[in-house]
């Protein structure tokens, strides 16, 4: 709880630090960009390792060449046991939003798969019991308690971030229930293979992810944008619905933590 309340504290300081420049618009959306430079420097690493390691890994170890996009891959237990593990601390942002009911959701969520999914590698909570996942973050968690989302960043690996759900990525890995609950040797894996997941969804939009991240005249621009405006219609501020596949494959492309 301790670092609960410090964390509010923390969002709006380094909020308050990248908002004294005027925001741009692109393409008629208001874009808070004042460390362009730095971003598009860390765009260009990120960029790199998406073409010369993130994507051909995530090609081989998905075995989605031959498969097409919707088929059965390699990689698909994997994606469902990442994304399960996820799930407790989606919980914990629910209710710390003051949302019960998804937070219940995902609850029997990770219950069912967890234990008739077999650790969450099927996913019979979504297909059998009607229990799709309720995503959230502490992003979110920060954005329903009044933080504004501050400047854009691209993180290095991470990607495309604002100053607000960077703090939140920060928060949730602390939050996290299993965190706490597993043994540090447990913990750690257990982040690794939300990871290792993010590599089977690189793969399965990796014509998308290819169109945005390799193909785009000014790819920093077009992630940037695509980022700020599914996050700001995710978060009810104003941002515009964009086909979630496109937005969901071009930040899976370099945020293995994404949910």
């Amino acid at each position: 709880m301790r670092l609960l309340s410090l964390a509010a504290p923390l969002a709006f300081f380094l909020v308050l630090a990248g908002c004294a420049s005027k925001p741009a618009m692109q393409n008629g959306i208001p874009v808070n960009d004042p460390f362009e430079t730095q971003n598009r420097r860390v765009h260009a690493f990120n960029k790199a390792l998406d073409a010369r390691v993130i994507g051909p890994a995530a090609r081989l170890a998905s075995g989605r060449e031959d498969r097409g996009p919707d088929g059965p891959g390699a990689m698909d237990p994997v994606i469902n046991a990442g994304a399960n593990l996820s799930l407790p601390g989606k919980v914990a942002n629910s209710l710390l939003q003051g949302r019960p009911e998804p937070a219940i959701k995902n609850f029997f969520r990770f219950a069912v798969n967890t234990t008739l999914g077999i650790g969450g590698l099927f996913d019979p909570a979504g297909r059998d019991f009607g229990l799709p996942e309720q995503d959230t973050d502490f992003g979110e968690t920060l954005a329903v308690w009044g933080v504004p989302e501050g400047a854009y960043l691209e993180l290095p690996v991470l990607g495309p971030s604002t100053q607000r759900d960077a703090v939140g990525k920060v928060v949730d890995l602390v939050i996290d229930p299993l965190h706490h609950l597993l043994h540090r040797d447990a913990a750690w894996a257990a982040l690794g293979l939300r990871a290792a997941s993010k590599a089977g969804d690189r793969a399965r939009f990796g014509d998308t992810v290819d169109s945005v991240m390799q193909d785009s005249a000014d790819s920093y621009a077009q992630l940037r944008l695509i980022y700020l405006m599914h996050r700001r219609y995710e978060l009810n501020e104003g941002g515009t619905e964009i086909d979630p596949y496109a937005e969901a494959a071009a930040v899976d492309a370099i945020d293995p933590y994404a949910e």
